[in-house]
């Protein structure tokens, strides 16, 4: 497996600074499942933090009190609207060669590998699962195109993310295989297409209802609820 699309140097960002609702988190910590390269560059981004802190310690020297009261002031105080990661998902960062279909920590949500998936129809032999994170700003899903089909042409209100987990799909003149993440957004007019062979399965996480130009696929999309 070669990955050719990695992680965005922003998102990683975000994600090894927490700052991702889950939803998004899952989605890149299941690449980083599956991306070696882009498990070194999060070491390396933490281990560029943790040295950043070590200096601004250093430089301003806090008393045992002092940690004591931002202790007890991070217990008193609220969840922000950030949506903390959960451990399997903070985990997957330092995960090993995964095995099956679906890794770690996406197999978890997911409750199994694909054999044991109950997949929900589409239409035109496209399924999904939805995938329940608890953001009700993100929708989270499992997608299964079938072999030589195309996604309808759409467009974007907010981001979106689709991880390669089987099969492929081409986007333009872009290839996109396991393991392999595609970052989109309003400025993008697509018609993502499963290449021969194999359905391609994608892990697709949006913050917004896509934007399909044809008017039938607009019509049913509150039914497919995409």
């Amino acid at each position: 497996m070669s990955i050719q699309h990695h992680i965005s140097d922003t998102l990683l960002l975000d994600y090894a600074s927490g700052n991702l609702s889950e939803g998004w988190s899952l989605a890149v910590a299941t690449h980083l499942a599956l991306c070696p390269t882009c498990r070194r560059r999060l070491d390396a981004m933490e281990g560029a933090a943790g040295a950043l802190l070590d200096k601004i310690v250093a430089d301003h020297p806090v008393s045992g009190s002092d940690w004591e009261k931002m202790r007890a002031r991070i217990a008193c105080e609220p969840a922000s609207g950030v949506t903390q990661r959960k451990p399997e998902v903070a985990r997957a960062q330092k995960a090993a060669v995964p095995t099956g279909v679906i890794p770690e920590p996406l197999r978890s949500y997911l409750g199994g590998d694909v054999a044991s998936l109950k997949w929900r129809a589409l239409g035109r032999g496209a399924f999904q699962i939805r995938i329940d994170t608890g953001d009700p700003a993100t929708q989270v899903r499992l997608l299964k195109i079938p072999a030589g089909k195309p996604v309808p042409e759409h467009t974007h209100e907010g981001r979106e993310l689709t991880l390669v987990l089987a099969g492929s799909f081409t986007d333009g003149d872009d290839l996109f295989a396991r393991g392999d993440l595609e970052e989109a957004d309003g400025d993008l007019l697509h018609t993502p297409t499963a290449t021969e062979g194999e359905d391609c399965i994608c892990l697709a996480v949006t913050e917004a209802p896509l934007k399909f130009t044809s008017w039938i696929v607009r019509l049913i999309q509150p039914i497919l609820k995409i």
